[in-house]
Formats: structure tokens, sequence, C-alpha cells
């Protein structure tokens, strides 16, 4: 059985958010976006719905975390390379995220991270799979 994943994160400006994701290379469903929401779509089973703050608080009796003040998630993204990790993340930066650590190099794995225009927390890993063997 596949199991579907959404990723809900609050934004301040949609279409602003929209743009950087595209920047990014990522595309959107038309289907499940408008005016309050943007479904982008990682991977066939994968997707991050970007919510209006207004429009996301209506899904939790909560207080919306600010995401530039506080951590509630990290989402990791895999990549097919090394050179893929840092290709996305440098058009994040290009696009006006902020690289949140240095590069991360273990040999058999990498990764770089960045936090979005509303300060959610990213990161582009690679693991080369024969470090995983035995």
């Amino acid at each position: 059985m596949s199991t579907k994943i959404f990723v809900n994160l609050p934004v301040a400006d949609l279409d602003r958010s929209m743009d950087f994701f595209t920047k990014l290379g990522f595309d959107f469903n038309p289907q499940f976006t408008d005016e309050r929401a943007a479904s982008m779509v990682i991977g066939e089973d994968s997707y991050v719905m970007l919510l209006t703050e207004p429009f996301f608080a209506t899904f939790t009796p909560r207080q919306v975390a600010d995401a530039g003040a506080s951590t509630e998630v990290i989402v990791a993204l895999s990549a097919d390379s090394r050179e893929g990790a840092d290709r996305l993340a440098d058009a994040a930066i290009a696009a006006g995220a902020t690289e949140t650590r240095p590069a991360q190099d273990q040999g058999f794995m990498y990764g770089r991270a960045f936090a979005d225009l509303d300060g959610h927390l990213w990161e582009v890993m690679w693991m080369d799979p024969s470090g995983m063997e035995g």
C-alpha cells in the first residue's frame, strides 16, 4: 500500500511562496490550488500544501508557530547526487532563502540546509547507496 504525505505549511504571501518554489523547480497541482492554498508536488506521493496563514489557522485550535522564531518541523528532501543537493540549495538561496548551516559532508551522506521565505526549515540530502551496505 502506498501512502501519500501532505505537509501543510503556513505562508504569509501565497503568490510569493509559489514564485519562490517555482524557481526551485517545483510544480503545483492546479486542482488543489486557489487563493488560499497551493499544492506543491514533491513526488508521486509527496506534496507540500502552502496555506495562507488565516486558512492554515482554521485547521488547528493551537496558535500557529512563527517559523522564523521557533522550529516545529524540518522538511527533508532527497537529491539524486551531491551536485543535485547543491543545485537545489543554491537555487533556494538565489531565490531569497537563508542558508541555516554550512554543508555537512560525512562521506556517504551530504546535506545542505536553508530557511524559506517564511522561515520554514528545509534540508536537501544525498546518501551514497554503497555507504549503506552491510
